[in-house]
């Protein structure tokens, strides 16, 4: 080996690194199914390298980038409503099947896909689309004050939380 060869730095892959973010209203019933997962999935997670676990994310609109900045892949756990759908069903897409906000007057006015276009065009190291994961979870009551899921997704969590966990360890290796 040359001694110019052995003086040059040696380049290293930056690790990527890893967000799982629990999402949701805390005090809404099951509107608080992402923070419940995040909350029970932390001991699982917190011991592989380069994953961070958030369990409680109140914030929506534009203050995400303060979360999601420097990360390469961001797993949101959050809840869903839609017509007809069966509490504790979960769904996983990643942020290519979310549509960007009409029209922005306010910060709470910027969905996800918003936030996430602003803050590249700032120049913010945030997480590429295709490695923005969401795992949704359907909901029955995200209009209660109440600091307890309803009874059908309460019964449900169990195996919520052992399915959601092995989506996320699958999510990890690709």
């Amino acid at each position: 080996m040359s001694s110019v060869a052995a003086a040059e730095p040696v380049r290293r892959r930056r690790a990527r690194r890893t967000l799982v973010l629990g999402m949701g209203n805390p005090i809404l019933s099951d509107d608080a199914i992402g923070i419940v997962l995040a909350s029970a999935l932390k001991p699982r997670l917190e011991d592989i390298p380069g994953v961070d676990v958030v369990e409680e994310c109140c914030v929506g609109g534009l203050n995400l980038l303060d979360l999601l900045e420097g990360y390469d892949r961001l797993i949101a756990l959050d809840s869903i409503k839609t017509i007809g759908g069966v509490p504790g069903t979960w769904y996983a897409f990643d942020a290519t099947a979310l549509r960007e906000t009409m029209n922005l007057r306010n910060v709470h006015d910027a969905n996800f896909a918003t936030t996430l276009a602003l803050g590249r065009h700032m120049g913010m190291h945030l997480p590429a689309d295709r490695r923005c994961n969401v795992v949704a979870v359907e909901i029955a009551d995200n209009m209660t004050f109440s600091e307890s899921l309803t009874p059908a997704l309460e019964a449900a969590l169990p195996k919520i939380v052992a399915d959601v966990r092995t989506h996320i360890l699958m999510t990890l290796v690709t």
